[in-house]
């Protein structure tokens, strides 16, 4: 059951992260292209404010929750840093943690959601694209949820605390092997023997 959890996590991974990467090419696309619009013609696309803005939201809440799984929030240190290596006050605050961040999940998630159903149900439209206003919110909830899944992964030891999904100087993360092989490692070291 975990390694179809593991599997699961992944592949929701891998769709924020082409869904991210999608809004920012879009987002430096557009408004590229309005400032030479604006510059060389004298005037720009009447929506190029209201997409790009709906875009960095996404991007925005996107970035947290794949941030959530590699443990890259703010954090400071000072104490954690002072404990032995694998040991029981670095694992009792790597839970603490975890449970932190599962209780701003579900709040993004609830709170969320409430906000895009009150939003769903009102009749008002953005000016120049004529989007419902609720496109503006989808992504808080959707980045509640994965944020809620994967502290609980953390949290049930489904997901080792040193798994690295997005490795800075590693293959991409769309290699599979090399992931694979790089958690498989990181659960041997996390388990004693």
């Amino acid at each position: 059951m975990q390694d179809v959890l593991r599997k699961i996590n992944r592949g929701i991974h891998r769709v924020l992260l082409f869904v991210a990467q999608v809004a920012v090419c879009a987002l430096v696309v557009l408004v590229t292209i309005n400032v030479f619009k604006r510059y060389l013609f004298r005037g720009g696309f009447g929506w190029a404010e209201e997409v790009p803005a709906v875009l960095v939201a996404l991007f925005a809440f996107l970035a947290c929750a794949m941030g959530v799984r590699d443990h890259l929030h703010v954090a400071v240190s000072l104490i954690y840093s002072r404990f032995r290596e694998g040991g029981a006050a670095r694992k009792i605050l790597e839970k603490l943690t975890d449970f932190s961040t599962l209780l701003v999940g579900l709040f993004m998630l609830v709170y969320g959601s409430m906000l895009l159903q009150r939003m769903i149900g009102l009749p008002g439209v953005l000016p120049v694209t004529g989007w419902p206003r609720w496109v503006q919110y989808i992504s808080v909830p959707l980045a509640g949820f994965v944020i809620t899944y994967d502290s609980i992964l953390f949290l049930t030891g489904v997901l080792p605390w040193l798994d690295i999904q997005y490795p800075d100087d590693a293959e991409p993360a769309g290699e599979d092997a090399a992931a694979e092989k790089k958690a498989e490692k990181v659960q041997e070291e996390v388990q004693p023997s």
